[in-house]
């Protein structure tokens, strides 16, 4: 089988890693992939994973067997319908079922409809009847949320009314985040731990996975700015069995039914981002696809064939698949560029990595890398995650970050507590 994978970060990295242990996988391609990626499969990077023209068009001319579209945008962009209509079964919802992350009004409404557990909320077009709303409210911390895709940045909390001003200016008025804040949804804000569940659904049937903590702060202590994710640990200890059996009936299966209730049906990897509040399991957020990094501690727990599982998906018949994780544990670290999530600079050698780009006892995957010259070099503000598996937290922990002290790079920057707040527990 020929199989191309969209995308190119470590999610992707993660995915091509898990795929290529199937046999009867001859080539992978990755578009547009990375540096690091490129010890794994064939890049093709000079195709954007958000220019689904030429993502069709090199499908079919290098005759891919199988797709799987990964990140939000090319989904939301309808990269699925596109293959699908030339005949490439595709793992990944359609652009109709993408819309429960490319929009968080429809998500939303979707959950005070079906009755779901969310947070409340109100939804403006008007950025002066927003303001109005939010004054009048006058309850701080409050969670002011683009519409649309904002590169994982459209949440912002604002701890006072003059926060809550300035993220409500720049969302509508001075469009930072593009016609995705043309919209915007004020929101209560929830406490208690937060817990990540990716679910494999073919609208049918629907396979939790194994949970999962990420870690968004930049800083140590949950300190420092808002991240695409610094690293994460797996199971989440905070998910009780009682409480996954409780996300179960009253979260996962209502908005897998939801879906297909509006003529919607998700088929794919669907996220559940979870606030487990003092009242009960809440729903933070949707996400259509593979959490970055939520899938490197996940994928490499997955004892089942991925793409055995993916296939399934595609053809409805998920409930006759076995899928099976390891009772171990796994923690990711992310090595990431100084100066992220701001500015930072590019292009510094990647040093203490072996000859296939790795490390000898953990998983190394490459998120922003790129080779100069036979030499792989920085190309992102995030740019490897380490990780470890071991039968417990504490060891997967340890184990990871003496591989992490392997590895360098000018301004390396890391967090040197993921996992620790779950081995408090």
């Amino acid at each position: 089988m020929r199989v191309m994978v969209v995308g190119g970060g470590g999610r992707e990295h993660a995915i091509i890693k898990k795929l290529k242990e199937n046999p009867h996988i001859e080539d992978i391609f990755a578009v547009p992939g990375n540096g690091g990626i490129g010890y794994d499969a064939i890049c093709v990077e000079d195709i954007k994973a958000t220019d689904v023209d030429a993502i069709v068009s090199y499908a079919m001319d290098h005759s891919i067997d199988f797709a799987v579209v990964a990140p939000d945008d090319p989904l939301v962009l309808g990269c699925v319908d596109r293959l699908e209509e030339k005949g490439i079964p595709c793992f990944g919802p359609n652009k109709a079922a993408a819309i429960i992350e490319g929009s968080k009004v429809f998500s939303k409404n979707l959950m005070k409809k079906y009755n779901i557990p969310t947070a409340g909320y109100e939804i403006f077009d008007d950025p002066a009847k927003a303001l109005v709303y939010i004054e009048a409210q006058n309850t701080y911390p409050t969670v002011i949320k683009a519409d649309g895709l904002a590169l994982g940045k459209g949440v912002i909390l604002a701890e006072n009314y003059q926060q809550a001003q300035k993220a409500v200016t720049e969302i509508m008025e001075d469009k930072v985040f593009g016609a995705s804040g043309n919209h915007i949804v004020v929101e209560e804000f929830l406490t208690g731990p937060e817990v990540s569940v990716l679910a494999f659904t073919d609208s049918k049937t629907l396979v939790p996975m194994v949970s999962s903590m990420d870690h968004k702060r930049a800083l140590d202590n949950d300190m420092g700015l808002n991240t695409g994710g610094m690293g994460t640990i797996a199971p989440n200890p905070y998910y009780t069995r009682e409480l996954a059996a409780q996300c179960m009936e009253e979260i996962f299966l209502p908005t897998m039914n939801a879906m297909n209730a509006v003529g919607r049906p998700f088929k794919g990897c669907l996220y559940f981002g979870l606030m487990l509040t003092p009242k009960g399991p809440k729903v933070i957020e949707y996400n259509c696809r593979f959490g970055d990094p939520e899938t490197q501690v996940v994928l490499p727990l997955l004892k089942s064939d991925l793409l055995t599982i993916m296939q399934a998906v595609h053809d409805e018949r998920l409930a006759e698949v076995d899928v099976t994780f390891s009772r171990g544990a796994a923690c990711c670290v992310i090595l990431a560029s100084g100066g992220y999530p701001v500015q930072y600079q590019k292009g510094y050698p990647v040093r203490g990595l072996n000859v296939n780009a790795g490390l000898e006892n953990s998983l190394v995957f490459h998120s922003g890398t790129q080779l100069q010259n036979g030499k792989l070099v920085t190309n992102g503000g995030r740019v490897l995650g380490v990780t470890a598996t071991s039968d417990y937290l504490a060891l997967a922990i340890n184990k990871a970050y003496r591989e992490v002290e392997k590895v360098n790079f000018t301004d390396m920057h890391y967090r040197t507590d993921i996992g620790q707040r779950a081995l408090n527990v």
